[in-house]
């Protein structure tokens, strides 16, 4: 690396690095970036359904899930995912889901997902377009990755801690669109916290192949869709050590929303 691209590395990271001290939410249903534009376009907040659907088109890796409208529709996901599973409202620009009650975890019998059912639908009264039924993800690690357009750099590929570390530690880093796996493979190298990318109290080491085509395909969305206006995946849990996309959500502009 030449003095010229340490430089702009280094201003990169200090320009994001404020970014996302104000823009990155703390909680796992307020995580979308939420970047500052001079466009004045309305913005437009896809469903964590379709923003999966958008994304799995990139060959990101995503959590087993279907979306049922009814409680038979629930039952039938249930046993096609396999128990336990997780339900959560649906809905396009739905936020806050944990706080407002419309998530129900590790769920294992027919009534345990019809009882989970029907206070989701009530909880969320006629926000919701139907119940997320995913199957149960478990892994201790957690990160956070998206894409975000900034007014002086444009579209920005984002890695960090997830899940809890998020806002106590900021471990974040960022490369301007687009990247290669070369570049996603630094951007790994230069978190703190880099050593949970190894084998990790009886659990596998991460894929890194796998994380840097996650990277490199955030990167692609940033080029190639010019209405994306970001993308937040949080938490992406390593399981087996694979990257899973458990929750995500896609912002738009308003006159781009299929």
């Amino acid at each position: 690396m030449n003095r010229g691209e340490s430089d702009r590395i280094h201003a990169l990271s200090g320009g994001l690095h404020r970014l996302a001290r104000t823009e990155i939410a703390a909680n796992e249903d307020s995580q979308v970036m939420k970047p500052e534009t001079s466009t004045g376009k309305a913005h437009v907040t896809l469903s964590e359904y379709e923003s999966k659907r958008r994304l799995a088109r990139y060959d990101i890796p995503i959590v087993r899930e279907e979306l049922a409208t009814s409680f038979t529709g629930a039952l039938e996901a249930m046993h096609r995912i396999g128990f336990p599973v997780a339900l959560k409202g649906c809905g396009a620009g739905l936020a806050h889901k944990t706080e407002r009650g419309i998530v129900e975890l590790n769920l294992s019998t027919d009534t345990a997902v019809k009882q989970a059912y029907q206070r989701i639908v009530e909880r969320a009264a006629q926000q919701v377009d139907g119940v997320l039924v995913q199957e149960m993800v478990v892994g201790r690690r957690e990160l956070i990755c998206g894409l975000t357009r900034d007014d002086q750099f444009g579209p920005c590929v984002m890695l960090g801690l997830g899940g809890i570390f998020v806002e106590a530690i900021r471990d974040v880093v960022f490369r301007v669109a687009p990247i290669e796996v070369r570049d996603a493979c630094e951007m790994m190298d230069e978190l703190k916290g880099r050593a949970l990318f190894a084998a990790f109290r009886g659990e596998q080491a991460v894929d890194r192949e796998t994380l840097a085509r996650v990277l490199v395909s955030l990167g692609r969305i940033g080029i190639e869709e010019p209405d994306v206006v970001s993308v937040d995946i949080n938490p992406l849990i390593v399981r087996d050590g694979m990257p899973i996309a458990v929750d995500a959500l896609v912002v738009l502009c308003s006159s781009e929303v299929a």
